[in-house]
């Protein structure tokens, strides 16, 4: 298993490295975050500290106003539908998961239950009754 630096949500890079990174320069980035576009961690000195996910998140940004031509107003709506896409999709796979479960120890009772009703009916067989005669004296 290769082990990976950084969490995707651990601050790790200051602004000038994110400017770089995102070819972004750093007083846009300063304008995302006072719009509330992005907003990125913060040292106890007040320093900038961007994320992996946070640098993923303004290529998807400078992809959709630089190739698409979206403004910012409709940046802010598609990540916001975005990350409720993606909220949704992992309270459905829990769902998902919870369903499956239950799903299997049900079958897993049908069974036991199936099982006991054959048994049960093996252990009934056909009695042969004699009928007895009384005598009327």
């Amino acid at each position: 298993m290769m082990d990976q630096p950084f969490q995707d949500d651990e601050p790790c890079y200051v602004i000038s490295v994110v400017a770089r990174l995102v070819e972004l320069h750093p007083q846009t980035l300063r304008y995302y975050d006072k719009i509330g576009l992005l907003r990125p961690s913060r040292t106890q000195g007040r320093t900038r500290m961007y994320s992996p996910r946070d640098v993923e998140a303004l290529r998807k940004i400078t992809r959709l106003t630089e190739d698409l031509g979206v403004n910012l107003a409709g940046v802010e709506v598609i990540m916001n539908m975005s990350n409720r896409i993606e909220e949704l999709q992992r309270e459905l796979a829990a769902v998902r998961e919870t369903a499956q479960r239950e799903l299997a120890q049900l079958r897993a009772r049908l069974q036991m239950y199936e099982e006991e009703e054959r048994r049960r009916k093996e252990g009934y067989g056909i009695i042969e009754v004699t009928p007895v005669e009384k005598d009327l004296e």
